[in-house]
């Protein structure tokens, strides 16, 4: 392995990005200068950035670099395409600490050119630094739209459709697997440091030996997730629904609102809501839900409505489309519609599988 300090910033920078292609007409220069340089005509231009944060956003005892660098631009690229815009460039800043060494840094940037190169983004620039505690990530994406084609949360009217893309609640059971799943380890470690301590106040040597043997084989502990690899997968590699924005252009269908599904439904639902002065009715029985995130619900004793109301980082697109696009929305594979928008008088309800009416609350992911 190697230490970062042995390359310096610009070596490191230069290692890391020396075979980055340049892929879109607008990408006039990109790494290498003080600035990057974009050139869009005639296009609307779109921006959004996200932070990612060691130890709130993201656990490295569950995922690896590789798939934390390909997640990191995923989450980024599913904001321009939930403005129905063309992802374009991407700048990626890190704040790293001297646990981390230039291969990890590799597998980094691998997962990031994976998801770049799959939507024809560029990486253009960024920064490093040094941290004191973990690693952070701030990643910021360019994109374009022309200005009749770009979809904001303002835009939706009584009666229009909603819709949502996907399923609901699986990346939420993922993580709740893995937490449970690193909870038995620590525990099980735990307990052999115990029985550990306790043994060496004894000075029974036999006994220690066999404790640090069993405490050594703990480090190739693998968890049993056979039958659950879609919920990892939802967790671990997130997957931004440009394929969506691609069968609706297809369809001839302009949503008047959307927003992509980062906080869960419930939250998402409810900034459409404000945004364009309207109300709700979406129905329990039209949510659309994974077997296997049915199946783990119930192995947690979790209701599994709620999880996919308020579970989080399906990074699905809902969004709504006026009744006459009803028919078209049925033959688009991979949407359901799930309810329909009302006077803003009538508040943002939830009707039950028995017909009960429940207000629909924000209780999706809040990171502060």
């Amino acid at each position: 392995m190697t230490d970062i300090s042995k390359l310096g910033e610009f070596k490191l920078i230069d290692h890391l990005t020396k075979d980055i292609q340049i892929q879109n007409q607008s990408t006039k220069l990109g790494i290498g200068d003080d600035c990057a340089v974009m050139h869009y005509p005639d296009k609307e231009v779109l921006m959004t950035t996200d932070m990612l944060m060691e130890g709130v956003h993201f656990d490295l005892t569950y995922i690896d670099m590789q798939h934390l660098g390909y997640k990191s631009a995923m989450v980024n690229i599913s904001d321009i395409f939930a403005m129905n815009g063309t992802p374009k460039q991407l700048l990626v800043s890190l704040a790293i600490d001297k646990r981390f060494k230039v291969e990890d840094m590799e597998a980094f940037y691998s997962g990031l050119q994976m998801a770049c190169n799959k939507w024809h983004v560029d990486i253009v620039g960024g920064d490093t630094t040094s941290s004191r505690t973990g690693i952070a990530i701030s990643i910021t994406c360019i994109g374009e739209a022309k200005k009749e084609d770009i979809v904001y949360r303002s835009g939706a009217k009584d009666t229009d459709l909603i819709c949502v893309s996907g399923d609901l609640g699986a990346a939420y059971m993922g993580l709740m697997l893995l937490e449970r799943e690193k909870d038995v380890y620590y525990q099980q470690v735990d307990e052999l440091n115990k029985k550990l301590k306790a043994a060496q106040k004894e000075q029974d040597n036999q006994l220690v030996e066999h404790l640090k043997k069993k405490l050594s084989e703990l480090g190739n502990f693998q968890p049993d997730f056979a039958g659950k690899e879609y919920l990892l997968q939802r967790q671990l590699q997130t997957e931004a629904r440009g394929d969506i924005i691609e069968k609706l252009q297809t369809a001839n269908i302009h949503p008047t609102a959307m927003i992509d599904i980062s906080d869960g439904l419930s939250s998402e639902l409810l900034h459409i809501c404000k945004q364009s002065k309207c109300g709700c009715r979406i129905y329990e029985k039209n949510l659309p839900i994974d077997y296997q995130t049915a199946v783990m619900a119930e192995e947690l004793n979790m209701n599994v409505t709620t999880c996919a109301l308020n579970g989080g980082e399906d990074y699905e697109l809902l969004f709504t489309v006026p009744i006459p696009d009803h028919e078209k929305i049925q033959q688009i594979e991979g949407v359901r519609m799930i309810g329909h928008i009302t006077k803003e008088s009538l508040g943002a309800q939830l009707i039950t599988r028995d017909n009960q009416e429940f207000t629909l609350r924000a209780q999706g992911w809040n990171p502060l």
